[in-house]
């Protein structure tokens, strides 16, 4: 009797047991029913879930939800593998993302199942358009060539596959190489908008900010993308770099100030060697370099630079004015003037410029003159004793008696020593020479004493000193008649 009854409560157990199990089984079969009948419903003849499923497929890719897209085909294919639209619909998604390999497998399985089907030959033939135009845009990157890629990639690529974020940073790097920075940044903010986490397109935006000298959107964008991977190899070089280069021409400044102009010269060298291609920043470098040097008188150096500057900036005013105080230290007068006649019409009202030209003016009418201490070959600072020693000899190596061969040069070169030594052997006429006023005239004729007198064909030739001949020989009153 205990054994029956013992049985009866296992046989009750049991049963309860199966009732259970059964229900868990039938429970989940339902749950898979509702998660998975809009994603098979081809398969049970309502082709009305199937148009509902591709309709959010396609709203999915209006707003570029092309993962959420993804999942939903797959698993409609995982559902039923003879489902041919959802490899169609795939196929296109992964077109779009330029993930062409899979793309090309799903619309060959779907004319299998369609053979014939023109659309999907019309795409499929698209897909492998848009992946040999990217193969071959990537291609002439490496190889030097900016221009034609980015026509591949903005007329094939683009078109075809207008969420491929590889060709859209493909596109970025063209960009920074053609120097159209706004475009890049205008480019790169698409595909951070999408996802602003993207590393590449944070260095690449921020190095289009960078070579419009704009450090400071520069270093955030980097900053950002370090914030995500710290490690990032070319992230840590363009933050680093960027730093350096604000700390180097930072000194370069302040030494200027500091009154350091050697040290400041070196700096801004060490700058402009960071980043030659920093075209928008390196302007201001050459210049400030450009005005250092002509401070310390370098004006061959101060030239080079100053002009560097301008090739980059042909209307910075301040180069200019800084090349023409530079070609004054390098005797270059007409270059000078020039330069500094084009900043005046520039700036017509700054003084400062209006004085540096009639500066260069005025060394162009003196390089004009004949220099008497030239034609002496003595010293802007020379002792009169120096020049009287100078005149006595060129004029004995000169005098016609002594060149009869060359009779008329030597009168000529007689004549002009002797007039050099009227105008340096004066004191007041050497003190107006040296200032630079117009005195061609003081050296020919003068007061009485010495005279000397020579010419040829019935023409005299009369030099008139003071006390004769300086200097040994050359007795006052003495003359000489050729």
């Amino acid at each position: 009797m205990h054994l029956l009854s013992f049985c009866s409560v296992i046989d009750a157990v049991a049963w309860r047991g199966m009732v259970y199990t059964v229900f868990i089984l039938h429970f989940v079969f339902a749950c898979q029913l509702l998660l998975l009948q809009p994603l098979v419903s081809a398969l049970d003849g309502k082709p009305g879930n199937a148009a509902e499923l591709f309709e959010r497929v396609s709203q999915n890719i209006k707003v570029k939800h092309y993962s959420e897209a993804l999942n939903d085909l797959n698993a409609a294919i995982e559902a039923d593998p003879t489902l041919a639209e959802a490899y169609y619909h795939r196929g296109s998604v992964l077109r779009q993302l330029c993930r062409y390999e899979e793309s090309e497998k799903n619309y060959r399985r779907f004319l299998e199942l369609k053979p014939g089907n023109s659309v999907a030959e019309k795409e499929l033939s698209q897909l492998l358009q848009a992946q040999s135009s990217l193969d071959t845009a990537f291609k002439l990157f490496d190889s030097g060539d900016y221009t034609k890629p980015l026509e591949y990639v903005d007329k094939v690529v683009l078109v075809f596959s207008p969420a491929c974020t590889k060709a859209k940073l493909l596109k970025l790097k063209l960009l920074l190489a053609a120097k159209d920075y706004s475009t890049a940044i205008s480019e790169s903010g698409y595909i951070l908008k999408e996802d602003e986490n993207n590393l590449e397109a944070l260095l690449l935006r921020g190095r289009a900010y960078y070579y419009l000298a704009d450090h400071d959107v520069a270093q955030r964008h980097y900053q950002k993308g370090l914030r995500s991977d710290p490690e990032h190899s070319e992230l840590k070089k363009a933050y680093f770099g960027l730093k350096n280069l604000l700390k180097k021409t930072k000194s370069a400044e302040d030494n200027v100030n500091k009154g350091k102009l050697r040290l400041a010269v070196e700096d801004y060298k060490a700058a402009l060697a960071l980043d030659p291609n920093h075209i928008a920043h390196n302007v201001h470098l050459h210049l400030g370099l450009c005005k250092v040097l002509v401070k310390l008188g370098r004006g061959k150096d101060a030239l080079s630079s100053c002009t560097d500057a301008l090739d980059i900036d042909g209307e910075l005013l301040e180069a200019l004015v800084q090349r023409g105080e530079a070609k004054l230290l390098t005797e270059d007068w007409e270059g000078a003037v020039e330069d500094l006649k084009s900043a005046a019409q520039q700036s017509p009202q700054d003084t400062n410029i209006r004085e540096a030209l009639m500066r260069a003016e005025k060394a162009l009418k003196m390089s004009k003159r004949k220099d008497w201490y030239k034609i002496l070959g003595v010293s802007k600072t020379a002792s009169i004793s120096e020049i009287k020693r100078a005149y006595k000899k060129l004029a004995l190596q000169w005098h016609p008696d002594k060149n009869v061969n060359n009779r008329e040069e030597a009168e000529a070169k007689f004549r002009e020593i002797a007039a050099a030594y009227e105008v340096l052997g004066d004191e007041e006429k050497r003190t107006r020479f040296d200032r630079g006023e117009d005195i061609e005239d003081m050296g020919m004729g003068g007061g009485g004493g010495g005279g000397f007198n020579f010419g040829g064909g019935g023409q005299q030739f009369t030099f008139h000193f003071e006390g004769g001949f300086p200097g040994d020989g050359f007795p006052g009153g003495f003359g000489f008649n050729f």
